[in-house]
């Protein structure tokens, strides 16, 4: 995972999406030891702020110190991932690949180069599902106490990044001691110990509340209309197969013993949806493709077209369809199978592991509770793919277990070619995102040595964050309930030119916009484009600066 890190090139200077806020408070920790909220962050971010300013303090200061902290729990995550697998009864050799699978995915090798707490909150997650299964299956209550004061301690600090990553201490330690129920010294001492977790997690919530320019998130519930839903489980249904490729293809052998009546059909269905999205009508968009959504869009991994004009494409409609294709194969397959006889057959070097009862009880309420929290927490019931990472690490597990049990106990070593293709495809894609935010951190320097300052200057959301926070405490978010009167209304900007989450940085006004389209807004301004890297692609990116407002005066 470190060498595909190190290959993408993941440097800097400036924010990632929403890690400019972060790393901001990370710096202010290293300053002041204390934690200060900023107007973005909805999450605790407790443990891992701690860990980014300990990195400023033994590094220095920049962007890519703060991130390399996420990159170093990334490495320990992948090691603690391997060893929950085994212990859940797969194979040493299966569950390295499992690991590579998962970790070497686009998104995960993303997020682990960024500030962001998705990475620190999984981690949480898995330290507390390896706890819960070394104390399932320790032989003495000693031991078996031990684990679960462990998992506990474990997911109360290492939660604190991220709440949903709390699930461990409310959700996944009460299954685990209810299958522990019949050994009454570790259910008491367990369930004292879990009460003790769950008082730390809502004393938490309740300073966190207390907090100023915190962005509250409240449970919302509200009519979901059926068009949604349709929407929400096609993009799980594409998104987590191909997010884990090389393990869902695995069942793709499955279709040929699938009957033909039923094959026909379902490929025809196949074939026609993704007609339906190639094909240029107004039904185009309606029917999305893999990659989606902000795993990979035009631009690559996570990196949202903010600016003005029109991003380069990232893959071409085949590959997408390719990809798309395999991911429904390899989930018809899996289906197929689960249709099949329940008959197992574990491998003859599988380790002692828990039954599938047990597994059951100890991740559906865990899995159920997920999903419900990132459908209905935000007002908006805006999905992220991100979000799936708490899910796939379940999903992962379980998939494997179950081809171990009902085919070859090892993986074919067509496996490890596909985990080969995606590896190479995920360095690709966050080379070339990475690529795209260094040209814009560099044409942002060459307009500061000409004379214009950030202020005058919008660069996209990501970068006018970090430009905000130099000059205000906080950014300036309708949504902050305390202090009141936080908020500020900005007057609305006219023109031909937009700027994305205007009213959040009231200190910019801008006189110039970066843009992929030279001729976007009023035209071109007198300065030089800066290009970037976009593998494979041999013509490089290239971004221009353009008139944000129709009359300036003479550039200095």
């Amino acid at each position: 995972m470190l060498l595909c890190e190190l290959l993408a090139h993941p440097v800097a200077n400036m924010g990632i999406i929403d890690d400019a806020s972060y790393i901001s408070m990370a710096r202010t920790v290293a300053a002041t030891g204390h934690i200060a909220y900023n107007g973005w962050s909805t999450g605790m971010y407790g443990w891992q702020l701690y860990l980014g300013a300990a990195f400023i303090k033994l590094f220095g200061f920049s962007f890519t110190v703060v991130r390399s902290s996420t990159v170093l729990v990334a490495m320990v995550m992948a090691f603690v991932f391997h060893r929950t697998l085994v212990r859940a009864g797969i194979t040493e050799h299966n569950a390295t690949l499992g690991t590579l699978a998962l970790v070497l995915s686009p998104m995960y090798l993303m997020l682990s180069a960024t500030f962001m707490s998705d990475i620190t909150g999984l981690f949480g997650i898995v330290v507390c599902l390896y706890g819960c299964l070394c104390a399932l299956q320790s032989s003495s209550d000693r031991t078996a106490i031990a684990w679960l004061c462990f998992a506990v301690l474990a997911n109360a600090l290492f939660g604190s990044s991220r709440q949903i990553a709390w699930l461990g201490i409310l959700v996944m330690l009460p299954s685990t001691l209810w299958l522990l129920r019949s050994r009454p010294r570790v259910l008491i001492i367990g369930a004292a110990a879990t009460l003790a977790g769950a008082l730390f997690v809502f004393a938490c919530l309740r300073w966190l509340k207390h907090q100023p320019y915190v962005v509250p998130e409240h449970l919302i519930f509200k009519l979901i209309s059926p068009l949604h839903i349709l929407g929400q489980l096609t993009y799980f249904s594409l998104d987590a197969p191909f997010l884990l490729l090389p393990a869902i293809a695995l069942f793709l052998p499955e279709l040929r013993k699938l009957r033909l009546r039923v094959l026909i059909p379902v490929s025809a269905l196949a074939l026609a949806y993704t007609f339906l999205a190639l094909y240029p009508s107004h039904l185009r968009g309606r029917f999305p493709l893999e990659p989606l959504g902000e795993c990979i869009n035009p631009l690559g991994t996570f990196a949202f077209p903010v600016l003005q004009g029109t991003p380069p494409g990232f893959l071409p409609p085949i590959l997408q369809a390719l990809f798309t294709l395999l991911a429904l194969a390899g989930l018809l397959g899996l289906i197929t199978l689960l249709c099949r006889s329940s008959r197992t057959s574990p491998a003859a070097d599988a380790p002692i592991s828990p039954s599938w009862h047990q597994l059951r009880i100890l991740l559906i309420p865990y899995c159920l509770a997920y999903a419900f929290l990132i459908s209905f927490f935000g007002a908006t019931l805006e999905f992220h793919d991100r979000y799936l990472l708490g899910l796939l690490v379940v999903a992962i597990l379980c998939l494997l277990r179950y081809y171990q049990e009902h085919s070859p106990p090892s993986l074919p070593l067509a496996s490890i070619l596909l985990i080969a293709i995606m590896a190479i495809y995920s360095i690709i894609a966050n080379h070339q995102m990475f690529a795209f935010y260094r040209a814009r951190a560099l044409l942002a320097s060459e307009l500061l040595s000409a004379g214009i300052p950030p202020t005058s200057v919008d660069n996209g959301w990501e970068y006018n964050f970090g430009v905000e926070l130099q000059h205000a405490d906080h950014i300036n978010g309708n949504s902050i309930e305390w202090p009141p009167h936080a908020y500020v209304p900005r007057t609305p900007l006219t023109g031909a030119c937009t700027m994305n989450y205007a009213d959040g940085t009231p200190h910019i006004r801008p006189l110039y916009s970066v843009s992929f389209d030279p001729n976007a807004c009023y035209g071109p301004a007198p300065f030089a484009p800066v290009h970037y890297s976009r593998w494979p692609y041999t013509t490089p990116g290239t971004l221009y600066v353009v008139r944000f407002t129709p009359t300036l005066s003479a550039t200095p």
